[in-house]
């Protein structure tokens, strides 16, 4: 945005404390001229020679005020010019480091010292959104090379396939085309994950109130194919738990939560899904059997495309790695927390916590 010159902050303060100054001073003076000469006898009165007379003070102090407002007014300048230097430093080192923020530095923080008060109050504001900025870009950094190095994977191997197809004509090409479904529906769910964690992230939604249990039991219902497969046992328990957001993303949410329960399992283990309502919080726990979990990796579990070697699944099922990244960020835009415990007998707990239904939830966004 173009704007014109103008007076500078510093010169503005400088000229009210001058003005300031100054009219005290004059004030001041006319007290001085209104309270004192008026007792002073005048020359009118025959009384020309007669010292003190209102005539002769007049002049000297006539005299002796302009002097007295020019000292004032070169004083208030000199003065007000140090003092507003001196206030504004402050502000001068929250510009700076703004101006470097702008080009992308976003390492640099102002750190201003001495007790607390506005300006102070302001850099350390500064400072923590530059802290989150740059935690946030990190973050977004990290994620797009996971992303592209994710998305790059089954794109090689679906150029390998077709090379091996063109070049051996006589292959077997059902089984080439059940790899090519296998490797696309892969990309695919990768993709849409992808978009369903950008989208989460913005906040893109309608609130609608939601219960929670009832979404828990249609996730449950969902997934009971894949545990009768894997000999897991499902149970859901709890009363209702309101809430308000987008039915679709806290869908994919408890999903997320129990297939992941189901995945990182031990074989003819348990998943129990529970609900209930507590003070002016919604509450969802996902609790599941599983392998003994280091202390140290379970912060790092909602982290994008955090998966292979760090878990131990019971059997080969890939995944997209962004499971837990996804709830964490649902999670997140409806304004709740999520919490993950490892169980001491192995296993992992997950509680979600989000606000209770307001009285009249207002939309956000568009519809997911």
């Amino acid at each position: 945005m173009t704007r014109q010159p103008g007076l500078s902050a510093r010169l503005k303060l400088t000229l009210s404390y001058a003005a300031l100054v100054l009219v005290t001073g004059a004030v001041l003076l006319a007290v001085v001229w209104m309270y004192l000469l008026r007792y002073v006898p005048n020359v009118e009165q025959g009384l020309l020679y007669t010292s003190p007379n209102r005539y002769l003070l007049s002049r000297i102090f006539g005299r002796a005020a302009a002097i007295a407002l020019a000292v004032l007014l070169v004083s208030g300048l000199a003065g007000g010019w140090i003092l507003a230097g001196r206030m504004l430093a402050p502000l001068h080192r929250i510009t700076d480091a703004a101006r470097k923020s702008s080009t992308g530095s976003l390492s640099h923080r102002v750190r201003l010292p001495g007790r607390q008060d506005e300006f102070r109050e302001l850099a350390d504001a500064f400072d923590a959104m530059l802290d989150q900025l740059e935690s946030h870009f990190a973050e977004q950094q990290r994620f797009a090379a996971n992303a592209s190095h994710e998305l790059r994977t089954p794109l090689a191997i679906t150029r390998s396939l077709l090379d091996v197809a063109r070049k051996d004509p006589a292959h077997d090409h059902a089984e080439l085309v059940e790899r090519l479904h296998t490797v696309n529906t892969r990309a695919i769910d990768l993709t849409e994950a992808l978009l369903l964690l950008s989208r989460s992230d913005r906040g893109a939604f309608t609130r609608e109130p939601v219960d929670l249990s009832l979404v828990a039991e249609e996730a449950v219902e969902t997934l009971l194919p894949l545990a009768e497969q894997r000999e897991i046992t499902l149970d859901v328990t709890g009363d209702a738990a309101k809430t308000a957001g987008s039915e679709a993303l806290l869908l994919r949410m408890v999903t997320n939560l129990v297939q992941n329960a189901i995945v990182h399992n031990l074989p003819a283990g348990t998943v129990t899904v529970h609900t209930e309502s507590w003070r002016d919080t919604a509450v969802l726990r996902v609790e599941n059997t599983g392998p003994q979990l280091p202390a140290e990796l379970v912060p790092t579990l909602v982290e994008p495309f955090r998966r292979g070697a760090d878990r131990v699944r019971t059997d080969g099922h890939a995944g997209a790695g962004l499971g837990l990244a996804i709830v964490h960020s649902v999670v997140r835009a409806h304004g709740g927390t999520l919490h993950l415990t490892p169980r001491l007998a192995g296993g992992l707990v997950a509680t979600v916590r989000l606000p209770v239904t307001p009285q009249n939830p207002q939309p956000s966004g568009d519809h997911v």
